[in-house]
Formats: structure tokens, C-alpha cells, sequence
């Protein structure tokens, strides 16, 4: 029988759930064929079937998230040679690092190596307590030397997991699992709340002169790059790992977009020289693949900067959340009317309420203040 493992279905994914398998047990298949789809944090993937011949054996069902690099489907093919196809991962997502701590078996101390899944940091043993207690190793806060999770982590997650009813509780409501993009946004969250020194900066920018046909997106966008010609440094990437930042020269902004199943961030390309119809139309062309989940997986990373235009629904400031490795990201709060002092009198301008969270470990005070500025000034011109 031939094996073939999950493959990396985007860059550095841990794992899929299967949503669909298009063969069942036993059926024949032809290579290139569709076997099964597959939803990750960022698509609905349809994986091919890599064989012509018969589907022996399916290793998940639909709901079972499936780890990459873990067997997927077995084969009999025409040509049948036992062997793997994909790349074996003992431990996906797992990368080893250095030696701490150790465990003890029996009369010998071994060392335990620590290893790293997505951003968290932990040993095996403790690896392997998560798993028989069913914790989420992504949405434990670390408090282990260096940000590494200790096994008294896992113990009280596991204890405060267990003060929750299993079953619906008095004011009804069903416990349903969070799955897809929401499985995927949670676990996002988590890491930039372990990873990310972050501060807010708020304020407002008048925006009395502008002409009723303003587009409120394309404006904010070009405030931004109005920003980083002042402070470059904020439209960046840190790296934590080797203390060394990338200023970007050029713009890709990731824009929130918001839908039923969760929050995406797609990646709005070379704002720096579009004009305002060009990003309009590549904003549309985004939205339109997110919701019918066929956006390319490079139209969902690479982005330099982000926005998000909450204020379409409502509020009016935030602390809004940076995806690492981009350093600042931009919230628009829901524009309002409000009184504006002059010399002798007072008029009724209309204001733009803005929120800016920058990574302190990348970027000074001064400098989120100064590109901040920039931004304003660039909303308060009349074109």
C-alpha cells in the first residue's frame, strides 16, 4: 500500500480539516482526480489524487483536522510498491532548538530538547501532557525561562477548561467546536498576544474638505504611504529570532475583510503607484475571492502594513491586533460630526477617528507619532 501524506496545503501551515472526501473507500480513482477537499486557514484546498488506482484506506473524516505531513489516504496502484508520498514529519510544525531542562526515566536523566510549534515553545514531555489532556498548546500564555511552556501551564489550562459544562448550560446555547478560519484567527490572536509589544496611538483627522464623492478606503490607504514616506521604519517586518527589522520600500496593505466564517486579511498590492480606480477595482477582486473562498494563498500573506476599516459598522477607536511579522497596523473608526473651535467662532466639521497599534520592539514613540501625523495631514487635504 501506498501512503500519501498531507502535504503543506500554504506556506507553514500545521494542518486542514477535511470538509469533502470525493471517493469513498474502496473506489477507483484516476491520477490528478480530485480526492478530497480540504479547508485550511486561508482556502478551501481540493487535493488531487496522486495515483491512478484503488483508495484502500482514508485516514480522517470530515470535521478531523489532519496534521501536514501525517498520512492522509493509502493506494494500491497499478505499480504497487510500498512507500510514502509527501514529506514525513514526525512532529509537524516542530523544529528543534536547544537543550533545556531534562526528564527523568527511570534511574537515567535524559535531556529534553526544547522544540517550537508556530510561536510556542516547548519539550516534549510537555508536548505529550498537552495532547493527553486535550490542551491547546497555542492558547497557553508561557511562563517558562525564555517563553517556554511548562508543564504546570499545561496542568491549569487543563483545570480551567474543566470548570466549563460540557453540555448547554442554563441560558441554552450548544458548545460547538471553532473550526476553519476561526480555528485559524484564534490561534493568530494568540500568538501576536505572546509575541507583539504592542502600543496604541490614537486621534482624529478632519475631514471637512473633502468633496461628497470621496472614497473613504482608497483615502486611508493613500494615508498611509503618505506615512511611511515620513517613518518608514513602520511599514516593516521584525524578526524577533535574529533582532533584525526589513524597511520596505514599496506598500502592500492588509486589509481586514469580515465575513460569517471569521476574519481574513488579504493583501492589497502596490498601493505606493496605484491609483484610486486601480485599488478600488483590486479591493473588489479581493473581497470577491474571499467570499467564495477561491482567493489565491499569495493574495493572503506578504502584506508590508495593515488596515482596518472597522467604522463601517461601528465605534469609534480600538487597539487593534498586528499580524507578525508587519509591525503597525491602522483602525478607522466610524466618521462623526463635531464641533470645531476657529478664532471667533465655531463650525461643524466632519472627523475620522483613527487607531494605530506599532510593535514598540521595532518602532519608537516618536517615530509612530511622526508617521501618524503624516497620515492625518495627508486625510485633512481636500483631494
Amino acid at each position: 500500500m501506498k501512503i500519501f501524506l498531507l502535504p503543506d496545503l500554504g506556506e507553514g501551515l500545521p494542518d486542514a480539516e477535511i470538509i469533502e472526501w470525493h471517493v469513498a473507500e474502496g473506489d477507483t480513482i484516476k491520477v490528478d482526480d480530485p480526492l478530497v477537499s480540504m479547508e485550511t486557514a486561508k482556502a478551501v484546498v481540493e487535493v488531487p489524487s496522486p495515483y491512478t488506482g484503488k483508495v484502500c484506506k482514508q485516514f480522517g473524516r470530515a470535521g478531523d483536522i489532519m496534521e501536514t505531513g501525517k498520512p492522509l489516504a493509502g493506494f494500491e496502484p497499478e505499480d504497487q510498491v510500498d512507500e510514502l508520498i509527501g514529506t514525513p514529519l514526525s512532529d509537524p510544525g516542530v523544529s528543534p532548538a536547544t537543550v533545556v531542562g531534562s526528564m527523568k526515566t527511570s534511574d537515567t536523566i535524559i535531556r529534553d530538547s526544547l522544540t517550537k510549534i508556530g510561536s510556542v515553545k516547548v519539550t516534549p514531555a510537555v508536548r505529550a501532557l498537552a495532547r493527553k489532556l486535550k490542551v491547546d498548546l497555542a492558547r497557553i500564555t508561557p511562563t517558562g525561562k525564555d517563553g517556554v511552556v511548562v508543564r504546570a501551564d499545561v496542568e491549569n489550562a487543563s483545570r480551567k477548561s474543566a470548570d466549563f459544562p460540557a453540555t448547554a448550560g442554563p441560558h441554552g446555547g450548544e458548545w460547538e467546536p471553532v473550526r476553519g478560519t476561526r480555528r485559524s484567527m484564534a490561534r493568530i490572536m494568540s500568538e501576536s498576544h505572546s509575541q507583539v509589544v504592542a502600543t496604541c496611538i490614537m486621534d482624529d483627522a478632519d475631514i471637512h474638505q473633502w468633496a461628497e464623492d470621496q472614497d473613504l478606503t482608497v483615502r486611508l490607504l493613500r494615508s498611509l504611504w503618505a506615512g511611511a514616506r515620513q517613518e518608514a521604519g513602520l511599514n516593516a517586518w521584525y524578526d524577533p529570532l535574529q533582532n533584525q527589522r526589513l524597511i520596505h520600500t514599496g506598500m502592500a496593505v492588509g486589509v481586514a475583510i469580515d465575513t460569517d466564517d471569521g476574519l481574513f486579511v488579504a493583501s492589497l498590492k502596490n498601493v505606493h503607484t496605484a491609483s484610486g480606480d486601480e485599488i478600488r477595482d483590486s479591493i473588489r477582486q479581493l473581497r470577491d475571492g474571499v467570499e467564495k473562498r477561491s482567493i489565491p494563498s499569495e493574495d493572503l500573506k506578504g502584506y508590508t502594513i495593515m488596515l482596518s476599516n472597522f467604522g463601517m459598522f461601528a465605534g469609534r477607536y480600538a487597539t487593534p491586533i498586528l499580524n507578525p511579522p508587519c509591525v503597525c497596523i491602522v483602525a478607522a473608526g466610524k466618521t462623526r460630526l463635531q464641533v470645531a473651535p476657529s478664532a471667533d467662532s465655531f463650525a461643524v466639521h466632519r472627523v475620522i477617528p483613527l487607531s494605530l497599534t506599532f510593535d514598540h520592539r521595532a518602532c519608537t514613540g516618536g517615530e509612530a507619532a511622526r508617521f501618524f501625523k503624516a497620515m492625518i495631514d495627508d486625510l485633512t487635504l481636500p483631494e
